[in-house]
């Protein structure tokens, strides 16, 4: 077992109100040490928010501001531009969004800042559907994963937004995961290191939302990245393409068997999905031999 290297500087407290065995909790307190207290977030409505919390009880450090869902990005970029104007440059803007948040609502103003490349690190936690609000689906939902919203499975692919964002030419996107916190930490240190958007994309699996147990969340999430299914790369001014874990080395059933949205699944599904992903990796491949 891969001791977590970090130094904890109690910029997380106990007493937040994440469901137990979140593995947003551990991750949010892996990424606010590694930050430091010279840092200000801002959090769009989200689990995020309810972990957060508000003022006075609030289970971070730093000055937290809540937004609404569709502006986490622009307030972000303009919380950046007034300490900028203050002489406060290295102070690092947080912005903390879900998925739907992110990948739906969000999109737009966080397109608008990578357009322009406001300096703030954007971080969102992909719990893959909106499941503060009831486990709907969202853009970020994988294929045929019944939600809420979509009780027989989702007809659609989960959207490409490492792709969208890499088109912006932004300087740094990365993906991370609850089961590999050495390897958050170092990009979150990366990325406060790098002046423009960069934005980190972390694996959240929902306890309820995906019908797993709840000591099983880093669990998921580590078969996710051994299946392919989320792996784990860093995409450089949208075109350098680096891979941190190189190999597969679980089939995707092995990772969508633990959760009860697949159950509903045929033999047939699971060829496709795993046809879907073989395909993705191999293109990731692609694009890291290329780079």
């Amino acid at each position: 077992m891969e001791q977590i290297n970090y130094k904890d500087e109690g910029q997380f407290c106990s007493g937040h109100v994440a469901c137990a065995g979140c593995a947003e909790a551990v991750t949010l307190r892996v990424i606010l040490n590694t930050i430091g207290p010279n840092a200000i977030a801002v959090v769009a409505p989200s689990c995020t928010a309810v972990i957060c919390g508000a003022a006075p009880a609030s289970s971070v450090k730093i000055p937290v501001f809540h937004a609404a869902i569709e502006t986490c990005a622009a307030t972000a970029s303009g919380v950046k531009r007034a300490l900028v104007k203050r002489g406060k440059d290295d102070t690092t803007v947080l912005g903390f969004a879900g998925d739907g948040g992110t990948y739906d609502i969000g999109l737009q103003s966080l397109s608008s800042a990578a357009e322009r490349n406001e300096d703030i690190l954007y971080i969102c936690f992909d719990n893959e559907g909106y499941m503060n609000t009831g486990g709907q689906k969202s853009s970020s939902t994988p294929l045929s994963a019944s939600t809420g919203s979509t009780p027989t499975g989702k007809t659609t692919r989960k959207k490409n937004l490492i792709e969208i964002l890499a088109a912006h030419r932004i300087p740094y996107i990365a993906t991370a995961s609850p089961s590999d916190l050495n390897d958050l930490a170092a990009k979150v240190k990366k990325a406060k290191s790098i002046r423009g958007t960069k934005v980190i994309i972390v694996l959240i699996p929902c306890l309820p939302g995906w019908g797993i147990g709840d000591d099983s969340a880093v669990k998921v999430a580590r078969l996710a990245v051994d299946a392919g299914v989320f792996p784990l790369f860093e995409v450089e001014d949208g075109v350098r393409y680096s891979l941190n874990n190189n190999n597969k080395t679980q089939p995707v059933e092995a990772y969508l068997k633990q959760q009860k949205r697949y159950r509903h699944l045929s033999d047939d599904e699971f060829k496709t999905i795993q046809t879907n992903v073989d395909d993705d990796w191999q293109r990731l491949q692609q694009r890291v031999d290329q780079s």
